[in-house]
């Protein structure tokens, strides 16, 4: 088994990429409240400040910055995975508890190496729900820090590059 490592910065900002075992499934957006209420709980518990989110029916990108000191986001994803993994009706039991075969086992983090790097990563973030064709507006999404994001920004957003990916 290889030895994953992740990149631990205190207080860093760190992008997150988190799938459903099953990529044909629609879980996430299915039970969208589930999901923003196990997020809530977690956030209450062990503060960070969410910069991006975007929730899509079988995987979710966010970026986060955590506290002055504190590197573990980790847990933090372990801990929103299994409160919304034991809230879903009838979820099937899987090898490793909480997982129930609802989340792949691991997730993907990128850190930003500076502001435009940032600006990147929260444009592709806003702009995967049309990538991937589950609407043609990005205003049209209703599950994106897109709406919070475009009322707050300083700066115009850029669609990214067609080959970039997270």
């Amino acid at each position: 088994m290889p030895d994953y490592r992740r990149l631990l910065v205190p207080g860093g900002t760190v992008t997150c990429t988190v799938n459903l075992a099953d990529r044909r499934k629609t879980t996430l957006t299915d039970h969208i409240s589930l999901f923003r209420a196990a997020y809530a709980q977690v956030r209450g518990d062990r503060p960070f400040e969410t910069l991006a989110l975007c929730v899509l029916p079988d995987h979710l990108h966010a970026i986060w910055r955590l506290p002055e000191g504190d590197a573990d986001y980790s847990t933090r994803w372990r801990l929103i995975k299994h409160r919304f993994t034991r809230s879903l009706p009838g979820a099937p039991q899987g090898r490793r508890q909480g997982e129930r075969g609802v989340w792949q086992r691991r997730f993907w983090e990128h850190h930003p190496k500076d502001d435009a790097a940032l600006s990147a990563q929260i444009d592709y973030i806003h702009w995967n729900p049309v990538k991937h064709g589950h609407v043609t507006e990005m205003d049209d999404w209703p599950y994106s820090s897109w709406h919070r994001w475009k009322a707050e920004a300083a700066r115009p957003w850029r669609q990214p590059p067609e080959d970039m990916h997270l």
